[in-house]
């Protein structure tokens, strides 16, 4: 009696939908060098690409928060968190993908402008409650603060003209009504 033996290598069950998705993680770490470093390692080793990162120092100067986008399997993200508690000066994961929330970047656009087009070209900036911030012969520099899809929207807007630079934060979090994502104890 003999068995055949599948061709190519067996499939094996992996917990998780195998649906990746956006998933926006805020880590508040220690202000210390190095945090980073060590962050971003961790998303390197478990082949994650990092979409946008975000650093600041809450209104404790001593303690950073740090917006991270990435794409990634629900399961993965998941165990990626639990092994972000493990670096040393970690103090609190959370995954703000399915909660309510307030989620902005800024961005600076330096658009080609000509006599002709800078009237329009202020008028498209308004309309998207931007700002120009900067106006030079050929150009000008445009700020704009809001949704991941407006920002998008308004740099398809503008490339009409054709942007000659563009520098974008990435996002910005957070949750919705009183709650807050605090450092865990200990």
């Amino acid at each position: 009696m003999s068995t055949a033996m599948p061709d190519g290598p067996v499939s094996r069950y992996v917990p998780g939908s195998g649906e990746e998705a956006r998933h926006v993680l805020v880590v508040i770490v220690n202000n210390k060098p190095g945090v980073l470093n060590r962050v971003s390692s961790l998303m390197r080793s478990r082949n994650f690409n990092i979409e946008s990162l975000t650093v600041g120092h809450t209104e404790r100067p001593e303690i950073s928060r740090m917006t991270l986008t990435l794409r990634g399997d629900d399961f993965a993200v998941e165990q990626v968190g639990k092994q972000l508690y493990r670096l040393i000066d970690v103090l609190k994961v959370q995954d703000l993908s399915a909660d309510r929330r307030i989620e902005h970047e800024l961005a600076l656009l330096k658009v080609r402008a000509t006599n002709s087009t800078r009237t329009e070209i202020i008028k498209i900036v308004e309309l998207y409650r931007g700002r120009v911030v900067d106006v030079a012969q050929d150009s000008v520099i445009v700020e704009a603060s809001g949704t991941v899809a407006e920002i998008d929207a308004l740099v398809a807007l503008l490339g009409g003209f054709g942007i000659r630079e563009m520098v974008r934060t990435g996002s910005v979090v957070m949750g919705r009504g009183s709650g807050v994502v605090e450092r865990r104890e200990g």
